[in-house]
């Protein structure tokens, strides 16, 4: 990695070497960049206060090996990046004012891109991590992804299962405690259907109605009015000296008639005058026959008004015309038939959630004896882990339980039992420590020292490492609290593990650091910086004097040379002596 501008960094390399590989230097030199520099390469929160004071923006570079059919490396591909020489080029930019930028192989990516890449890439442990591992819920994670497809398999069921569940008891819960509201609107909604067809309206028909009863209402004064005009029109029998226009309009045009051959105009007003007798000969037939017609029938009158009051009753309450309320009947219709299957849809919801739950049941049996097994592994291998981290007596075990309900709670039947469930099951897993023969096991929180739970921490990540599909691991001081020969099987075990990958420790502790194939030392210059000479692959005499360092604060002093070539030694034949208890 190369590091710029971050932190108390201003330039430097980190090469790191494929084996086991120590980081080292005194309080406040920046080893802890180093993690935070591989935090940023795998996609971790930018803070803009990492960036150097004084600097724009603080940039990090790693060259990562891998395979070119890693997942790593074919999901970079599928992102545009390309390999270069079997090695994976990341980089991350962040300038002072917040902003973050991400290339993967000369590509620019989001940043959530690296995130996915360090699934495949690193697995980092440190105190955080191991503060995590106190909670049952983080222990339920790490027993899950120890066990593998054993679990993996049936929690991926259970999951789907148990989000179907959430689903249909929200809609169950809703459709219930509504039934109270879905029931008054459909009787009201039922009374009112009742009321339209009892009526039986047509489309219209409060139209017509109007203007019938706006006919029977002034029947005389109509039939006077027509009778009057077809009078005028045609003439009046009780009356043979009277002139009407009919007989007008014929004189007059019998009088065009006789000279019309002479001028065209007068020909054209004849044919006109003639039109227009045979139009008055029509309208008045039409008035004689709408006189006879009229009929003033207050029955008829009274029927008329009764029926737009009965329409009038339904447009008050449903719509403002017949036509309104006939599309709201049509429309309460459907959202009654919705309503009323209400019922049938509660009680295909209970079922489906009563199938759910005995499906969830199953499924929880499952996991629980896939967790129980897996269990029993985990527990064995982390103490045995224990034994060479000088607690040979610990015995670690796990704890699988389940937390009983009422039957009429909202629970599922496991082994005979209802009890409590959750997204990942029925089970709470506790991780428990009997630090010495006679103990009872307690909570690891609980149960051990602060040395010894630093032990038990490391142990569960180691064990938890190996289980890991990654190439890196990559701890930050989880040997804290450690100390004498403990340090010296941590150094052990953690050289061990650097067999089959590669591992990173940050470490202030001389025993580790004596098993690291290399050590690497941060070093700031006067100026309170580290640059590019600050971070040293150290070899030979120089190991030797930070190592005394380590050890007595002293680089020069003889007995602490002494030791630390001692441990040199025992890191090198791999040998047990006591030399870490000094």
């Amino acid at each position: 990695m190369r590091i710029r501008s971050l932190g108390v960094i201003d330039d430097a390399v980190v090469e790191l070497s494929p084996g086991f590989t120590a980081v080292t230097g005194e309080t406040g030199a920046g080893k802890t960049m180093v993690v935070t520099s591989l935090g940023l390469l795998l996609g971790g929160r930018a803070d803009p206060a990492l960036v150097r004071i004084g600097a724009k923006s603080a940039v990090v570079e790693g060259r990562i090996s891998v395979g070119s059919r890693a997942p790593a490396a074919v999901r970079a591909e599928e992102a545009g990046a390309e390999l270069d020489d079997g090695a994976l080029l990341i980089s991350r930019t962040l300038s002072a004012e917040g902003r973050s930028r991400a290339h993967v192989g000369g590509r620019s990516v989001p940043v959530g891109l690296l995130a996915e890449l360090a699934d495949d890439l690193v697995a980092v442990h440190g105190q955080t991590d191991q503060q995590g591992l106190l909670r049952p819920a983080r222990q339920r994670q790490a027993l899950d992804r120890y066990a593998g497809d054993a679990v993996a398999v049936p929690l991926a069921k259970y999951t789907a299962a148990h989000r179907r569940l959430r689903a249909v008891a929200t809609e169950l819960d809703e459709l219930t405690t509504r039934a109270r509201e879905r029931s008054q609107e459909a009787d009201l909604l039922r009374f009112g259907l009742d009321e339209i067809a009892a009526a039986e309206p047509q489309p219209g028909e409060d139209t017509e109605l109007a203007a019938e009863a706006e006919r029977l209402g002034h029947a005389e004064a109509l039939a006077s009015a027509a009778t009057a005009a077809h009078a005028a029109l045609a003439g009046n029998p009780e009356d043979p000296e009277g002139v009407d226009a009919t007989t007008l309009v014929a004189g007059a045009h019998r009088a065009l008639e006789a000279v019309r051959s002479h001028d065209q105009e007068l020909a054209t007003l004849a044919e006109r005058l003639g039109e227009i007798g045979i139009l008055m000969a029509d309208v008045a037939g039409e008035l004689a026959s709408y006189a006879d017609g009229l009929d003033a029938d207050p029955l008829r009158l009274a029927a008329v008004e009764e029926r737009r009051a009965a329409l009038n009753h339904l447009t008050r309450k449903y719509g403002q015309d017949i036509t309104a309320v006939l599309t709201w009947s049509q429309e309460s219709a459907a959202r009654l038939a919705d309503l009323d299957g209400d019922d049938d849809r509660i009680g295909e919801l209970t079922a489906e959630r009563d199938a759910l739950r005995t499906e969830l049941g199953e499924l929880a049996q499952t996991l629980t004896d896939a967790r129980t097994a897996s269990a029993e592994r985990f527990a064995d291998a982390v103490t045995a882990e224990l034994a060479e981290l000088a607690m040979p007596h610990a015995r670690v075990t796990v704890e699988i339980r389940q937390t009983e309900v009422a039957e009429d709670a909202d629970g599922i039947a496991v082994g005979g039992r209802t009890v409590a469930y959750g997204p990942a099951g029925a089970d709470e897993v506790e991780l428990l420590l009997a630090p010495h023969p006679g103990a009872p096991p307690r909570p690891i929180a609980k149960g051990a020292s602060g040395g010894e739970l630093s032990r038990v921490m490391l142990a569960v990540e180691v064990v938890f490492a190996g289980s890991d599909p990654v190439p890196t691991y990559l701890f930050d001081e989880v040997d804290a609290g450690v100390g004498g020969k403990a340090a010296v099987e941590v150094g052990r075990r953690l050289a061990r593990l650097a067999k089959s990958a590669q591992v990173v420790v940050v470490t202030h502790l001389p025993q580790v650091a004596a098993f690291a194939d290399r050590q690497l030392l941060v070093a700031k210059t006067n100026d309170g910086s580290v640059t590019r000479s600050g971070v040293t692959v150290l070899e030979g005499e120089e190991r030797v004097r930070e190592l005394s360092r380590m050890l007595a604060g002293q680089e020069d002093s003889e007995t602490a040379r002494a030791h630390a070539e001692e441990l040199l030694e025992t890191a090198r034949t791999g040998s047990d002596d006591s030399v870490g208890e000094s």
